[in-house]
């Protein structure tokens, strides 16, 4: 892999996390929204736990503090997430979500053009929301993946603190144990016995995968010999790769002016990326929100 161009990784990384999520809405059937987020964070969680091994001795609080906090929101937005793809499409449920990490990167500029991209995104997601546009769009779908989406821009100023008390992914997999106790009450009360049975185990062991692991260990490799500026300008593919996952593995076909509310997202986060003076910081390596686990 590591003699593949970064740009090649990065995009394996943003098509595995999608299929991955669309893989999680086929397992809903079975052990529900709750049970499917469970099983990703538990099993990712062992994983990681197993494959870093991270050391607790002489932690401080204020870097405890940065866990249980990243935790916290780690859980609540993956269950916000996973509850709005039970409602609405996976590639509209990703282009309302987007607009958190895109508001993170706009936050703070005084640039008028900003505004411009602003402006669009907003427009974007009001045309998503405007009735009939999506037959099969809810209003509680919609406010689910807005969640989802502020706790995104969140999850990218955590993961920053999380770093910079934990080497590596030291601080990740105690975030992810949080996160998995998070959900666990959600995950027992929407599947039960269900979580048990081998099929769904495997399942869940493959979205797991899918969604972080495989996902991480690409965007390790990439952002090694990746600028910046070009990481953020291909993740603003991730809404088109969820309309594209959710076209293959759901048969969720979108329609036109669906398609040209999440180019109209695209092509804001473009702007502000390739247009910005100063491009917005890269999570480190591990704790970046495409990888979210």
């Amino acid at each position: 892999m590591r003699r593949l161009p970064p740009q090649v990784l990065l995009i394996g990384s943003i098509a595995s996390v999608q299929f991955g999520a669309g893989i999680a809405v086929r397992l809903f059937d079975r052990v529900g929204p709750g049970g499917a987020v469970m099983l990703r964070l538990v099993l990712s969680a062992l994983v990681l736990l197993a494959l870093a091994r991270p050391s607790v001795r002489g932690t401080s609080r204020a870097a405890w503090r940065s866990v249980i906090v990243f935790g916290l929101i780690l859980g609540c937005m993956n269950w916000a997430f996973y509850e709005a793809l039970h409602r609405i499409p996976l590639g509209v449920a990703v282009t309302v979500e987007f607009l958190g990490p895109l508001g993170v990167a706009l936050l703070g500029s005084r640039r008028r053009m900003d505004l411009l991209w602003c402006a669009l995104a907003g427009g974007g997601v009001a045309i998503i929301a405007l009735p009939g546009t999506t037959g099969s769009v809810t209003w509680s779908g919609i406010a689910l993946a807005a969640l989802a989406g502020v706790l995104w821009g969140g999850y990218i100023v955590a993961s920053q603190r999380v770093g910079a008390h934990f080497p590596a992914v030291d601080g990740l997999a105690l975030s992810l144990c949080i996160a998995a106790l998070v959900v666990v009450p959600v995950g027992i009360h929407d599947a039960g016995s269900a979580l048990f049975e081998g099929p769904v185990l495997l399942a869940g062991f493959g979205i797991a995968m899918l969604s972080s692991l495989i996902p991480y260990s690409l965007e390790l490799i990439a952002l090694r010999r990746l600028a910046t500026s070009t990481f953020g300008l291909l993740m603003s593919l991730e809404p088109a790769f969820g309309a594209l996952a959710g076209a293959v593995v759901l048969r969720q076909h979108l329609g036109g002016v669906t398609l040209l509310a999440i180019a109209m997202v695209i092509v804001a986060s473009v702007g502000a990326t390739v247009l910005a003076k100063r491009p917005p910081r890269a999570a480190e390596p591990g704790l970046d929100p495409s990888t979210a686990p």
